[in-house]
C-alpha cells in the first residue's frame, strides 16, 4: 500500500471512530462546541503518530481525547467558566450522534441534562471513570490504562462519583413517553394562561427550576418551591409582544426530547430561540431547566433543521 493509499485508510479508521469519540468528548465536556474541538485535536494527534505502532486504535484515540478533555476541564479557564452553579451543559436533540449509546438505563441518564450537571461536582478522575464505566462499559483494567492510574484507583474514583451522583440526584427511573408529554404540554398550558394554582399542582413538592437567563447573568437563576417557580414559568411562559421583540419575532413552540428528556422548543423561523428541559416523576414535574443562551443552542438548531418538525404545540406564541 502506498503512503497516499495508507493516509486515506488511517484517515477511514478515526472517521468510523468519530461518533464514538465525540460522543466520549460531549459527556466529558458536556459541551458539543468543546467535543468537537478535542476530537478535531485528537485527529491531529492520529496524524502525527506512528501509527504501525499503534496495535488497537479504538483504545489509542479513546485515551487521547479523555486526556485531551480531562486537560480542558483542568484548566483554570475551564474552571472559572464551569463553576457550579453558573453552567448548564449544552442540550442535544435526540437523534443526534454526539449522544451516543443508548441501549442501558445507565447510559441514558449519563448523557441527561441531569446527570452531566452533576457531573459538574466531580473531580475530573471521577468525572473519567464514571463516564467510561457506565456509558461505554469499559473495565477497570482498562480505564487504568486509559487514565494511567491503578485498578484500585479506578474503582476507588468509580465508588466516590456513584455516591455523589446518588446523593444529589433528585429522581431515578424512566417515564413512560406519552405521560411526560402530557404533564409537560399541560405544565406549558397552564404557564401561558397564567394558571398559578395548576402550575403548583403540576409540580413536585421539591422541584427546582433552573434558567441560563439566556447568557445575560453571569450566573444560573435558581428557584426552589412550588410557588417561585410558577411565579417565574406563568411571568416566563406568557407570551407578550416585547418578548417578540426580543427574540425578533412571532415563534411557535414545539415538543421534543432534549437528552433523552421531554422538552419544549422555542423556534423562530429555522432557529431555536430557546429549549426548556423537564424531568418528570410520578407524574409531575420535578425539574425545569431552561437554556437560552444562543452559543448553547447552535448544534440543535443545526439538527432543528433537518429534521421534519411534528405540528407545533402553540403555532404563533
Amino acid at each position: 500500500m502506498d503512503s497516499t493509499a495508507a493516509d486515506r485508510f488511517d484517515t477511514g479508521r478515526f472517521e468510523a471512530s468519530r461518533n464514538r469519540l465525540a460522543s466520549l468528548a460531549y459527556r466529558l465536556m458536556g459541551s458539543a462546541a468543546d467535543a468537537e474541538d478535542a476530537v478535531q485535536e485528537a485527529f491531529l494527534h492520529w496524524q502525527a503518530a506512528d501509527r504501525q505502532r499503534i496495535r488497537v486504535p479504538e483504545a489509542w484515540l479513546t485515551k487521547v481525547v479523555t486526556n485531551l478533555c480531562l486537560d480542558r476541564l483542568r484548566s483554570a479557564q475551564a474552571r472559572r467558566e464551569r463553576a457550579f452553579g453558573a453552567w448548564l451543559p449544552e442540550p442535544l436533540l435526540d437523534g443526534d450522534p454526539m449522544l451516543g449509546p443508548a441501549d442501558t438505563f445507565e447510559q441514558r441518564e449519563s448523557v441527561s441534562l441531569a446527570v452531566l450537571t452533576l457531573m459538574e461536582r466531580l473531580s475530573p478522575f471521577e468525572r473519567a471513570v464514571y463516564v467510561l464505566r457506565e456509558a461505554f462499559s469499559y473495565g477497570h483494567t482498562e480505564i487504568a490504562e486509559i487514565l494511567d492510574i491503578t485498578e484500585s484507583a479506578s474503582q476507588q474514583h468509580l465508588h466516590r462519583a456513584r455516591r455523589r451522583i446518588a446523593a444529589a440526584r433528585r429522581r431515578g427511573g424512566e417515564v413512560d413517553p406519552a405521560s411526560a408529554r402530557r404533564v409537560v404540554e399541560e405544565f406549558l398550558t397552564a404557564a401561558s394562561s397564567g394558571r398559578t394554582e395548576r402550575l403548583v399542582a403540576l409540580l413536585t413538592d421539591d422541584a427546582i427550576a433552573i434558567s441560563d437567563g439566556a447568557g445575560l447573568t453571569e450566573r444560573l437563576l435558581e428557584y426552589d418551591t412550588p410557588q417561585r417557580i410558577a411565579a417565574v414559568a406563568r411571568a416566563g411562559f406568557r407570551p407578550t409582544s416585547a418578548k417578540r421583540r426580543f427574540i425578533g419575532g412571532t415563534p411557535a413552540v414545539h415538543y421534543a426530547l432534549v437528552n433523552g428528556a421531554p422538552a419544549i422548543l422555542v423556534v423562530l423561523g429555522d432557529r431555536v430561540v430557546g429549549a426548556v428541559a423537564f424531568d418528570i416523576a410520578n407524574g409531575k414535574v420535578a425539574a425545569v431547566r431552561g437554556i437560552a443562551a444562543p452559543t448553547r443552542l447552535v448544534r440543535l438548531s443545526e439538527a432543528w433543521r433537518q429534521r421534519e418538525p411534528d405540528m407545533p404545540i402553540i403555532p404563533e406564541w
